[in-house]
């Protein structure tokens, strides 16, 4: 090492010998600067003063982590892949001269502390933010496939390959020198997983309440805790204890692991008993909270372990969800996740220098031992699922799944690496190891499973292949409380009678905030429930059982509530209706209007539940546009818009099944025009029509339109006629009814119709449901 004054913090450096240096240091420190000019007498200049190094330290790290972050996403890269490279570009191993010069000038030595220590703050964070979000049932709750996938993929890999790591030390150590004890080391690291690396990559490929995707999380969960309790025992072996060293060493781990729940987990329930319904947790709870943290973190560090030991063991004395898990994420997810981990990732890979000798030998052979622990691992991890009767291309995806590594590995080489467990070659090694799992696990892993495929075969669920007498199964979502009563009121439009029944299984979605794990609860078996999880959805419950109640004998409700998040809100909803094997699926529009007409609320993540669910359903899908209420004994007038196609027969076909409620009046509007092609689709339609001449409280009006504004002219004539429309979505491309009027279309979810008679301009009070056909004519 070659270093001078103007390359570190400090106000002098002093060499005595080749590797020792005495420097001097102002105390107290310079935190704050005076500025370019101001600080050049007293030294408080930006770069020689703590604070706006660390700013500018923070801001380059994540400049670059951006960048990166922009060309990796093209290639499906994960997410921290970006985070290390910027390690990689602002490290060592990339030398050039000029490059160097202000490397040195960004991290001079003796800034690698400070950054070091107060970014481990957003790690220690982070492990506290994944155990409030862990749910410990699920160890209860895990099924023997999720149990026997994490034992035997745990420990096979460590049964096969660290023995022999162990008896091939001597022969290594002939072709590597020193580098060969590293090798066991290296195998025992790759044999873990870690919930929070998993719960990161399921969030990133969107699978996280897939069947899969819950089968991975309970097993990563078990393999967390036994890589924990197998991390404490390999320390103590490696240490060489005696018996009363271990036992001196164990006891206060041992107590602590245990008073720290015992005392916590009842002070956060008293936290939860004082804080009012509906009402936030106190800021002060919080606050007290966090600085507990970092208290138990101290007297972790007193008792020879990690700082983040304690985080972890309080974060899992913390309730998850709502509303203490909920608020403490919330709280601390953008320092702890969004702003502090990162720049700790970059850091972890600031230290890997590649620039090093790397020999031949020992990238083969540490190479080798790390390959054939992730085949065994993926090996041990398939045939558990294959027994179990999972398919060949599912299975290989949780074996990829149970082998991901991520930023939680960096954190845990780096610590290896500072406590000289290993050298600087083989920490280098383990890191680009890390980006080559994190990159060939999530592009296995988007190649062997796809979520929408189950949905493939099940392309004939929709309301025209029903029999005319058989019973109709719709999935009804409810996001909202106010959206409760449109659902009942489209239900009515359903007409549920004794003779033509209908199953309605409502779905109550509730963002998943404070908890990793999603939930999904049947209230069927109300005896399986905790009060807390059925107080999400109780006035689902009960109007759902009132209605059931008041249409005895025609109607049967099932009610059901999915906590998830909003972008895998979609794979919950499709999934149930799968299973319920429903024709119908009926979705709340996005916005809410208020009593003059003006928007109320406009929520965008149910708009991206409805499109997602209109891509990928099972089933026919209805969008419900609700503006107003109905009365339970008032008339209500009904239009069904024709244009033409399967998705205006589907809904023809609803507004067929209507009229059987002698409260209800359809009017069909046929919009045609005179020059009109005859093929299949004419036939089909054609047929449908005829199929309403004759039918009871039904007109028949045809409508001749030309262009697209002619039909919303007319549209608008006949707006405020009725109480509720029911409208296809899709059309011919090309269509000249509708020409034009797609080009000005806001909400293509809706289709064009669906669209004009939704929009403010109508200032229309009538409800719209428009209806999209899900199969093969």
């Amino acid at each position: 090492m070659n270093l001078i004054a103007n390359e570190s913090i400090f106000g002098s450096v002093t060499q005595i010998n080749e590797t020792l240096y005495t420097v001097c240091s102002a105390a107290p420190p310079n935190i704050v600067s005076d500025g370019l000019w101001g600080g050049q007498i007293n030294g408080r200049v930006p770069m020689k003063s703590s604070f706006p190094l660390f700013e500018l330290q923070m801001l380059v790290i994540f400049a670059v982590t951006q960048i990166c972050q922009f060309f990796l996403k093209y290639l499906n890269f994960p997410l921290f892949i970006s985070q290390m490279m910027a390690g990689l570009i602002l490290g060592p191993s990339i030398q050039h001269e000029t490059l160097d010069k202000y490397k040195k000038m960004l991290f001079p030595f003796g800034s690698q502390d400070t950054l070091a220590t107060i970014t481990s703050i957003g790690y220690a964070l982070f492990h506290f933010t994944n155990a409030v979000q862990m749910d410990m049932s699920m160890i209860t709750k895990t099924g023997r496939r999720a149990w026997s996938v994490a034992i035997i993929g745990f420990l096979a890999p460590l049964i096969v390959c660290f023995p022999i790591a162990e008896k091939m030390i001597p022969y290594l150590r002939d072709q590597i020198g020193e580098q060969a004890v590293d090798v066991p080391v290296v195998v025992v690291a790759h044999t873990g997983v870690k919930f929070a690396v998993i719960a990161s990559l399921l969030n990133e490929l969107k699978i996280l309440n897939s069947g899969i995707g819950r089968l991975a999380l309970s097993s990563a969960l078990v393999t967390d805790i036994l890589s924990i309790i197998m991390g404490i025992i390999s320390t103590l072996i490696v240490k060489k204890a005696g018996p009363i060293e271990i036992l001196v060493q164990v006891m206060p781990v041992i107590a602590f692991c245990i008073i720290v729940p015992l005392v916590c987990r009842p002070a956060m329930f008293w936290i939860i008993k004082n804080t009012p319904e509906g009402r936030p947790v106190a800021d002060g709870y919080i606050y007290v909270i966090i600085i507990m943290v970092f208290a138990l973190g101290w007297v972790a560090v007193q008792i020879n372990q990690g700082f983040e030991l304690a985080a972890f063991l309080l974060g899992l004395a913390v309730p998850e969800g709502p509303p203490l898990g909920s608020a403490l994420v919330k709280k601390l997810q953008f320092f702890g996740t969004s702003l502090f981990l990162p720049i700790f990732v970059t850091c972890g890979v600031l230290k890997a220098d590649f620039s090093l000798v790397y020999s031949s030998k020992s990238i083969m052979i540490i190479g080798f031992f790390i390959a054939l622990t992730y085949l065994i691992k993926i090996i041990a991890c398939v045939l558990p699922a294959l027994y179990s009767k999972m398919p060949l291309k599912d299975a290989l995806a949780l074996g990829f799944i149970m082998s991901s590594k991520g930023v939680v590995e960096v954190g845990i080489f780096s610590s290896m690496y500072d406590e000289k467990v290993i050298n600087g070659q083989t920490y280098g090694m383990m890191i680009i190891i890390i980006m080559i799992i994190g990159i060939i696990v999530k592009w296995s892993v988007k190649c062997l499973y796809d979520p929408s495929r189950k949905y493939a075969g099940y392309r004939k669920r929709n309301i025209t292949s029903l029999k005319p007498d058989s019973e109709l199964r719709i999935l009804a979502c409810v996001h909202k409380n106010f959206h409760i009563n449109a659902i009942r009121d489209a239900l009515d439009i359903c007409c549920p009678t004794t003779e033509y029944p209908i199953i309605v299984d409502a779905l109550h979605l509730i963002e998943l905030i404070g908890r990793t794990s999603p939930i999904f609860i049947s209230h069927r078996n109300q005896k399986n429930i905790s009060d807390s999880q059925r107080s999400y959805s109780d006035d689902l419950i009960l109007a759902f059982n009132l209605y059931e109640h008041d249409n005895i004998g025609a109607v049967t409700a099932h009610t059901y509530t999915a906590i998830s998040p909003p972008t895998l809100m979609s794979e919950d909803v499709c999934q149930l209706a799968l299973d319920k094997v429903a024709s119908l699926i009926i979705l709340p529009f996005h916005q809410r209007w208020s009593k003059d007409g003006g928007i109320e609320s406009d929520d965008k993540n149910i708009r991206s539940l409805n499109c997602k669910v209109i891509e990928m359903a099972p089933c026919s899908v209805g969008i419900l546009v609700s503006r107003s209420s109905f009365n339970s004994d008032s008339y209500i007038r009904l239009a069904m818009i024709f244009l033409g196609g399967k998705d205006d027969r589907e809904a023809l076909c609803l507004a067929k099944r209507a009229i059987r409620n002698t409260r209800i009046n359809l009017v069909v509007y046929h919009l045609a025009i005179e020059d009109f092609l005859i093929d299949l689709d004419y036939i089909k339609d054609t047929h449908a029509l005829e199929g309403i001449s004759g039918l009871e409280r039904v007109s028949y009006i045809k409508v001749m339109v030309n262009n697209g504004p002619e039909t919303s002219a007319a549209l608008r004539d006949i707006a405020n006629e009725h109480d509720f429309f029911i409208v296809g979505r899709r059309h011919q491309s090309g269509l000249t009814q509708i020409k034009g009027l797609s080009d000005w279309s806001e909400f293509p979810e809706l289709g064009v119709i669906g669209d004009v008679l939704a929009s403010t301009d109508f200032q229309s009070r009538a409800c719209v449901l428009v209806v999209q056909h899900q199969g093969k004519d």
